[in-house]
């Protein structure tokens, strides 16, 4: 009975660790316990286990993980953020509005000084000034609470703005994403309790080392979903509002610039100066190209009508003179 007590304690050892392993949702979860399995087989504290003896400095292999911090899974759903219940809708809302003002700079500051005593931020700005017309696009962090404060305040910004040319919102729940990381992250602390009772009972090097390796992989997983969680709460705490600002294009102002006298005269200046290339460019090719062609085209006919006279070339035959009549006798 004595050689059989060792696979009966590594049986019972390795079946607590399932158990605490099934609850895990992460991808790592079959690799850590497959690792975990290995690591069993070779150590020699399991017969101890089974024996009732314990190790010093090492807690029952049975003992249940340990239990999440105060706070985490309460049923008053206050906590560090990663275990509090989720009692409301979880709500990413983002928007865009154009705005026309009587003053860009004023509504500026008036905009400014109400989202700032609502609690929220300016998180990015960008001003031009085209054509002596100052435009401003600035994004506002605002709490999700103030939302609809937060259009009201712009929608007539004591007055100063003239019309809402567009209004664009969305609002994107994402209360299942949050429960299901917060689940997950839960879920991974509970693994690496379990490795960390684990590497405590371990002596092989082998064994110590591939148990780090589980735990550096469970704890990376622990960091990227807290950092998820994290963007999330902060995303659904503080809804993002782009507004643009712009006066109001007058009727004159767009006439005006459709009929502009002085670039009529430089578009009238720039067609004169483009015919009298034009021609310039036509006397230069005739005296330089077509001139000595047409010389040369005279000179040689001259010299072929000379030739043809000499030669009596072209010349028509004068026709024989008729005899003359005989003189009657006189009487």
């Amino acid at each position: 009975m004595r050689t059989i007590r060792p696979s009966v304690a590594r049986i019972a050892l390795i079946g607590s660790i399932l158990i605490v392993l099934a609850a895990c949702g992460s991808a790592g979860s079959a690799q850590i316990l497959s690792t975990v399995g290995d690591s069993v087989g070779n150590g020699d504290s399991a017969q101890g286990a089974y024996n009732g003896e314990q190790p010093a400095g090492q807690p029952a292999a049975s003992a249940a993980p340990a239990q999440p911090a105060s706070g985490e899974g309460g049923g008053d759903g206050v906590g560090d953020g990663v275990g509090a219940l989720v009692d409301d809708a979880k709500i990413i809302r983002t928007g865009t509005i154009d705005l026309e003002v009587t003053d860009v700079p004023t509504a500026l500051m008036t905009a400014r000084d109400g989202i700032r005593a609502m609690g929220g931020y300016v998180g990015a700005s960008q001003t031009a000034n085209v054509d002596d017309r100052p435009t401003a696009s600035i994004t506002y962090r605002i709490p999700a609470a103030r939302w609809e404060d937060a259009l009201d305040l712009l929608r007539r910004l004591n007055g100063l703005t003239s019309k809402v040319v567009t209004e664009q919102t969305q609002a994107v729940e994402v209360t299942g994403q949050v429960v299901d990381i917060q689940a997950r992250i839960r879920n991974l602390r509970a693994s690496e309790a379990a490795l960390q009772q684990i590497a405590t009972g371990t002596t092989k090097i082998s064994d110590v080392l591939e148990v780090q390796q589980q735990l550096t992989n469970v704890r990376g997983q622990i960091e990227q979903l807290s950092a998820a969680l994290a963007d999330l709460q902060d995303r659904t705490g503080f809804a993002t509002l782009t507004a643009t600002f712009s006066v109001p294009v007058v009727a004159v102002e767009v006439a005006r610039k459709g009929w502009e006298p002085s670039v009529v005269v430089d578009e009238a200046t720039a067609s004169l100066v483009n015919v009298l290339q034009a021609l310039t460019t036509a006397g230069i090719w005739f005296a330089i190209v077509w001139l000595p062609i047409l010389l040369v085209i005279g000179i040689v006919t001259l010299v072929v009508l000379a030739v043809a006279r000499r030669l009596g070339l072209g010349r028509r035959p004068v026709p024989p003179a008729a005899p003359a009549a005989p003189v009657a006798p006189a009487g």
